[in-house]
């Protein structure tokens, strides 16, 4: 970057809306909704238990077999690694019961923990439900970027998550390379990124710690997660992914390996069975990440996913997939674990009322159940092939009344009021007034961004415009005014002279 381009980017101003802040109101806490009985956890939880001593995980990397037949795993007469239960038991006791999701300002810093609850994006969609032509388009990383500037802006989002693939890059390097630039130059949250390949993680890395600011910086505060799928459902470990995650937990990244069984295709058509069998999976993954790093930041992140038996594609929006994301959480909750869980996967291709009502249902009961971290929860689009950019801040709006709603009610003595209601019934008849609504006005309740509370006759004023045109509105205005500067001119200079940074520097 030219030194008067970095001039001009100190002088630019940044609206109110995209200043660096904390992340909105204390997140809330989940666990209220339970899918699954104490009874019938325990039973999933034996049987994912009898599964990984009796059945096992195929195609362990030479790797994890030097890790894990020193401490008691064992190959089967199939060949396929096994988990003794007591050796599961004793890993669950031992391992990271929290841990902090750091973000480039301390005041966006997360931590996972309990059942509090947290929502995230998510994805690798390979095309865009373009803004200005309402038409599906490959996916670039311009789009990337542009949808982290969107979240950066966001409430009620806490989390960002690499959400589509740049279809622009062919080399896998540079495609690794370009997502992290994208997404930690694109917002100060948290992020999650993730590596073709083993030896993209150190080279990637010497990037972030130029980011963090100093030389081994991203090893003390680590600005980014990796996202290594390390599965291949059902019960087969990947050989490239698993290794990407030793590498990861060598660097410093805190793991989310999401594994995201199909029932009734890559998991049983029985719901009971696609959570025994994730929840099997994300056992061993959890005991992989301990047996090589005891303690290691690692997310309990059982993704089970449904398939519409009729075709056998999948489909996220369906209620199937709403119980099991919820219970999955419960799970994790269970055993103590940070949990992540998928939601607001629609099948629907534009967002429409299809696509309200999938992602509303699938992220509350997420919510609801305690899921610390909810992937895919905004923007996403067409069975997570498509992306959608008003969607974000559509499905904003739906995430504040999802939080409102797991905060629930707090009922204290003050609350429930008594001498306001005889206040009111003895005085003006009306609470409009009452120093008690005025102080609660901001705090009990949540208001929405760009849905319409306007009456009739108000609205047909306005044009009648629907939510969609708010959306478009309010995303064109925040593409064309925030542009994150959380990076210093230098660095990115820096960043772009060492690397190859394929996306164009902000004007």
């Amino acid at each position: 970057m030219h030194e008067t381009q970095a001039r001009g980017k100190r002088r630019r101003r940044r609206p109110a809306e995209a200043a660096d802040r904390p992340q909105g109101p204390p997140p809330p806490v989940g666990g209220s909704y339970r899918p699954l009985t104490e009874t019938q956890l325990g039973e999933v939880h034996r049987a994912a238990l009898q599964v990984l001593e009796r059945i096992g995980m195929s195609d362990p990397i030479p790797e994890f077999l030097d890790i894990a037949l020193d401490r008691g795993c064992f190959l089967n007469r199939h060949g396929r690694l096994c988990f003794p239960a007591a050796l599961i038991e004793d890993i669950l006791a031992r391992a990271a019961k929290s841990f902090v999701l750091h973000g480039q300002k301390r005041s966006r810093d997360i931590e996972v923990s309990g059942s509090t609850v947290h929502y995230a994006t998510g994805g690798m969609a390979v095309t865009m439900l373009d803004l200005e032509t309402r038409a599906y388009r490959p996916s670039t990383l311009q789009d990337l970027y542009d949808s982290a500037r969107l979240v950066d802006t966001l409430d009620n989002i806490h989390f960002f998550n690499r959400m589509m693939v740049p279809t622009d890059i062919a080399d896998p390097y540079e495609v690794d390379l370009n997502i992290a630039f994208a997404c930690a130059s694109g917002t100060s949250k948290p992020i999650g990124i993730g590596f073709a390949l083993p030896d993209h993680v150190a080279r990637i890395t010497g990037m972030l710690d130029l980011i963090v600011g100093r030389a081994g910086g991203f090893r003390e505060r680590p600005i980014a997660i990796c996202n290594c799928c390390i599965f291949v459902p059902p019960l087969r470990f990947g050989a490239d992914n698993s290794r990407v995650m030793l590498a990861a937990i060598e660097a410093g990244y805190p793991i989310k390996m999401p594994n995201a069984p199909q029932a009734g295709s890559t998991a049983p058509a029985a719901l009971a069975g696609t959570l025994v069998q994730s929840t099997a999976e994300i056992l061993a993954g959890v005991a992989m990440v301990n047996m090589a790093r005891e303690g290691h930041p690692v997310f309990f992140s059982s993704w089970p996913l449904v398939s519409d038996l009729r075709t056998g594609s999948f489909s996220g929006g369906g209620g199937e997939g709403a119980l099991l994301a919820a219970a999955a959480a419960q799970i994790g909750n269970h055993y103590g674990l940070p949990t992540s869980v998928a939601a607001g996967m629609t099948d629907a291709k534009m967002p429409d009322i299809q696509s309200g009502f999938e992602k509303g249902i699938t992220n509350v009961l997420a919510g609801m159940a305690g899921a610390n971290s909810i992937g895919e929860s905004i923007g996403m689009m067409a069975s997570l092939m498509g992306c959608s950019l008003e969607s974000f801040v559509l499905d904003d709006d739906m995430l504040g009344i999802a939080r409102r709603a797991i905060r629930g009610i707090e009922v204290t003595e003050e609350t429930l009021s008594v001498d306001v209601i005889e206040q009111a019934v003895l005085g003006p008849g009306h609470y409009l007034d009452n120093a008690q609504t005025l102080a609660l006005m901001k705090t009990e309740y949540v208001y929405p961004g760009i849905s319409d509370r306007t009456s009739p006759g108000e609205w047909e004023a306005k044009g009648s415009p629907s939510i969609l045109d708010a959306a478009r509105e309010r995303t064109r205005k925040i593409l064309a005014t925030h542009h994150p500067d959380h990076i210093p001119p230098a660095t990115l200079e820096a960043i772009r002279e060492k690397f190859p940074i394929r996306l164009a520097p902000a004007p």
